[in-house]
């Protein structure tokens, strides 16, 4: 039988040389001895647990990687919906100068309608100090600027693109096999002594804390690019009122205006 007393942890002995990741050897040794025999079992069976462990730790590193690639992956689109956006409002803010325009045109071509329909009225027209210039409401500066919560949103998750590339699956993956224990992150939350003392579990349980604090992180970033999203597609449908109140007050004016060349 094992010598080793109930309370005994193979896991977390420091010392243990033996604990690495190894090829299962299977071994259909026999032993005459049953007290061998059985003791060989119970070697072969710590070191297959042994083996478990270690392929479960590295499948659960594995699954952060694509995690985290994943949220990369979602905040590099996240950046492009938000520039495509940024577009759609620019083009929605030059519509709206456009309308502002053609209603001030409109305006002038009614007033030189009213003159030509009186005679008396060309000459007053003419006599009368010309009115000043007035130009189309241009509702807030010729450039479009985006919300403030969406650029800078935008502006941290652009910082991530660098991590995007590294993800990537077509263009270069993570290093899924750096978890030495000279490799991990030195910046998880976790205290050192909450890790187990063999070095190649901790090196596995570090990188895991690592790479849960940067999904955490992604997270956040994600969530403020989504809040700076909403703001932006509130703050277009506002242009979006506008116009269409002011399309329809165009198309009334052009008919009114239709109406009286007709019947000059």
């Amino acid at each position: 039988m094992s010598t080793h007393p109930k309370s005994y942890n193979p896991f977390d002995d420091d010392e243990d040389d033996d604990f690495k990741p190894v090829k299962w050897n299977d071994r259909n040794d026999d032993y005459d001895d049953p007290a061998e025999r059985q003791r060989r079992e119970a070697t072969d069976q710590q070191r297959y647990l042994q083996q478990e462990v270690l392929r479960r730790s590295q499948a659960t590193v594995d699954s952060t990687h694509r995690s985290l690639g994943l949220i990369y992956e979602s905040e590099h689109i996240g950046v492009e919906m938000s520039e495509e956006l940024t577009r759609q409002g620019e083009a929605l803010k030059r519509s709206e100068r456009m309308v502002d325009k053609m209603e001030q045109d409109l305006k002038t071509s009614q007033k030189h309608i009213n003159s030509i329909k009186s005679v008396f009225g060309g000459f007053v027209n003419y006599f009368k100090a010309k009115p000043p210039e007035t130009k189309p409401e241009q509702n807030g500066a010729s450039d479009y600027q985006a919300s403030n919560r969406l650029k800078e949103a935008m502006t941290v998750s652009k910082e991530q693109e660098s991590k995007y590339q590294e993800s990537h699956p077509n263009l270069r993956k993570l290093n899924n096999s750096d978890c030495s224990s000279e490799g991990a992150s030195s910046n998880s939350s976790v205290p050192a002594d909450n890790y187990p003392k063999n070095q190649y579990l901790r090196s596995y349980h570090q990188k895991v804390d690592s790479n849960l604090d940067e999904m955490s992180s992604g997270l956040g970033r994600l969530k403020n690019l989504a809040l700076g999203l909403q703001s932006e597609i509130e703050s277009q449908d506002e242009i979006l009122g506008r116009l269409t109140t002011k399309v329809d007050t165009l198309d009334i004016n052009i008919k009114s205006t239709d109406k009286k060349v007709r019947q000059l």
